[in-house]
């Protein structure tokens, strides 16, 4: 025994022979979260928990501790969430002038903006947007993103799609602005992948679904032939009631069904099993895409900072930009952000509540310098260059 505490006294002694363990590097990362009201739903879909993202921020923060302190650095989370807008970016502001500069964002694709304006000497993660134009042409100097685009998302359904030979597809289209947002993206997917939309059909119902979807959606689907139908309901107002209820017997995908997300319980592979274990002791609850970004997003930083042996925000962007950094993600290959947009390339999963379905990019799909790639807006579709930018 006594031979074994000299020995970890012997490495702890060479570790801070090469940090300067001297004096401990204190990390702090801000977490802002603005929740709007998402209003009434016209479904029983369960609700994303009020905590997601700040959950995985947590986890990310204890996970950094007990590999930092053997490298004399402490993380600690600064967490501010609020359902108003204006309460966000006062939070931003009063921990800026704390000192600090490294932010975990949880916030619609406005807040974001409004906060990557107020605070132009930090560096922001997004973990809360999945909006296409913060990734091609309104990208912020100052913004990484670690949950996936719509893009992401949409490109990795059509590849399975494809696959599988689905290529006729039916698109129902719920009427807000998220589920707008997400039909553009499923209309990209299709075009690049070679799929055809037979028919579009918008949902303007407003009634009660859990009485009337058996008797209105077979009516409803009814249109040309199609091998699958694809769904674009963000916020699950009647999604969930489209399997089982079409007009030909065919799978749903989309934001219901099989679905394209950046995190999920049936993920267990490549010591993922361990991570939703963690997760799960943390929060009393599943891991979701949220948390997970929220968690990418702390490693991350966490990563950068082992590497640079400091904290400057400009210095991790750089850094994270310049992809000779890799990033462990539980997902079997190694990460990084794009260059030109800042996105986080990762693999998606395909899943249905109960099971993982298969993984994006599939087998087949080939891309110049990196399979992921194949996934979202590449480097000729963007206006951005946020490797080549001073911000």
């Amino acid at each position: 025994m006594r031979q074994i505490r000299q020995s970890a006294l012997l490495v702890l002694a060479l570790l801070c022979a090469g940090v300067a363990c001297a004096s401990e590097l204190q990390v702090r990362i801000g977490y802002l979260a603005h929740l709007p009201p998402r209003g009434p739903l016209l479904s029983n879909v369960i609700p994303e928990p009020l905590d997601a993202g700040r959950r995985g921020a947590e986890l990310a923060i204890a996970d950094s501790n007990s590999t930092g302190r053997f490298l004399k650095q402490s993380y600690s989370l600064e967490s501010a969430e609020s359902d108003d807008a204006e309460a966000v970016l006062a939070a931003a502001d009063a921990l800026h002038v704390q000192g600090i500069r490294l932010f975990v964002i949880n916030a619609p694709a406005a807040t974001l903006r409004q906060l990557s304006q107020r605070l132009p000497d930090s560096l922001l993660l997004n973990a809360g947007s999945a909006d296409d134009s913060l990734r091609r042409e309104q990208c912020l100097g100052n913004v990484l993103h670690t949950l996936p685009s719509r893009a992401m998302l949409t490109d990795a359904l059509a590849q399975f799609l494809a696959v599988r030979k689905w290529t006729r597809w039916l698109l129902v289209t719920g009427n807000t602005e998220d589920d707008l947002a997400y039909a553009e993206a499923l209309k990209r997917a299709a075009k690049r992948f070679g799929h055809k939309i037979v028919a579009e059909k918008p949902w303007s119902f407003d009634n009660d679904q859990r009485r009337s979807a058996q008797a209105e959606m077979p009516l409803f689907t009814q249109s040309a032939e199609y091998d699958v139908v694809l769904v674009a309901d963000e916020r699950g107002d009647f999604g969930e009631y489209l399997p089982y209820n079409t007009w030909y017997p065919r799978p749903v995908a989309g934001t219901q069904g099989l679905t394209p997300t950046a995190w999920h319980k049936t993920v267990e592979t490549f010591g993922a099993a361990q991570l939703q274990k963690r997760f799960e002791e943390l929060a009393g609850r599943w891991m979701n895409d949220r948390d997970f970004a929220a968690w990418m997003a702390v490693r991350s930083i966490a990563t950068a900072v082992t590497k640079l042996r400091a904290a400057d925000s400009q210095a991790i962007r750089h850094l994270l930009l310049n992809e000779q950094l890799p990033l462990d993600g539980f997902k079997g290959r190694k990460l990084s952000f794009r260059p030109w947009n800042g996105e986080l390339r990762q693999p998606i999963p395909l899943v249905h509540p109960r099971a993982l379905v298969s993984t994006s990019p599939q087998d087949g799909f080939l891309h110049p310098s990196n399979e992921m790639d194949s996934l979202g807006y590449d480097r000729p579709e963007v206006k951005c260059d946020l490797a080549g930018s001073v911000n």
